[in-house]
């Protein structure tokens, strides 16, 4: 069955993770989100007293080989995606530079009002954000769901066994990039189970849905979903159906990664 690979955003999780990706989804800058405070990551958290406890612990990783550096996974990751796709097209829509961290600090931020673009692991997407109606009477335009297709239909090709594995494999890494945001006991396997579970709360909104611009920029006119985090509005964003996909993908991926262990991993 073919499932989703971000994240992280997506794990890329969502991305993942993810983001994660997520893995790996990320719209353009969008035009109804406002001025907000700095992502959390800009700001280290306080050095934690005591190790947490892991919620979602990972399985061992079998070494077969030994991982690349972080500083130098670049390429690694470029391959190991394309094998992981079948083909080019999902490295096409990536910013492989630095591409652990963008996925981890993307995740890390989607709970967030918003998220950086310089951080993003994906590239923009294409076309300018679709508003229909006039002063006064804005909405989302139904043909701005379209912008999302390819990276949809990139999402629903990954099978989620092999996409586990990918993420179970490389962890290490994703792993340090996150303890290197400030989290120096933190744990970035239940950071993602986190995330997934704040996305699935995201409303699914019934067309059309309303927007106000009271200066430049776009802003729904529903106060509670302008509240909303990053991560809930690119879903909100991009349409109910879509959406929707969205989360199942999510749910499977999230099933995936929190898998108990089994007797013969948690003796390695």
């Amino acid at each position: 069955m073919q499932r989703l690979i971000w994240w992280v955003i997506a794990l890329f999780g969502v991305a993942v993770v993810g983001l994660i990706f997520w893995n790996a989804l990320r719209p353009a800058p969008v035009p109804e989100v406002p001025v907000a405070p700095q992502p959390r990551t800009e700001v280290s958290p306080a050095p934690q007293a005591v190790e947490p406890e892991i919620r979602h612990p990972v399985p061992d990783r079998i070494a077969t080989k030994p991982l690349p550096a972080l500083d130098t996974s670049d390429n690694t990751m470029r391959n190991a995606i394309v094998e992981l796709s079948g083909n080019g097209d999902l490295v096409e829509t990536l910013i492989l530079q630095g591409f652990i961290r963008r996925v981890v600090a993307t995740i890390d931020n989607l709970t967030a009002p918003k998220v950086a673009s310089r951080i993003m692991p994906v590239k923009r997407v294409d076309g300018a954000f679709a508003v229909s109606g006039d002063e006064g009477r804005y909405a989302i335009a139904a043909a701005n769901t379209d912008r999302y297709d390819r990276y949809l239909r990139l999402m629903e090709a990954i099978d989620s066994e092999k996409l586990a594995a990918f993420y179970f494999h490389y962890y290490p890494l994703f792993q340090q990039a996150y303890r290197e945001l400030g989290y120096p006991k933190g744990h970035f396997n239940d950071r993602l189970v986190v995330v997934i579970d704040h996305l699935l709360e995201a409303p699914e909104l019934p067309a059309p849905v309303a927007l106000v611009r009271p200066k430049v920029l776009y802003l729904y006119a529903d106060p509670e979903l302008e509240a909303r985090s990053a991560g809930q509005k690119i879903l909100m964003r991009m349409g109910s159906a879509h959406s929707a996909r969205i989360k199942t993908l999510l749910r499977e991926i999230r099933a995936a990664i929190t898998r108990p262990r089994q007797p013969a991993e948690a003796g390695r």
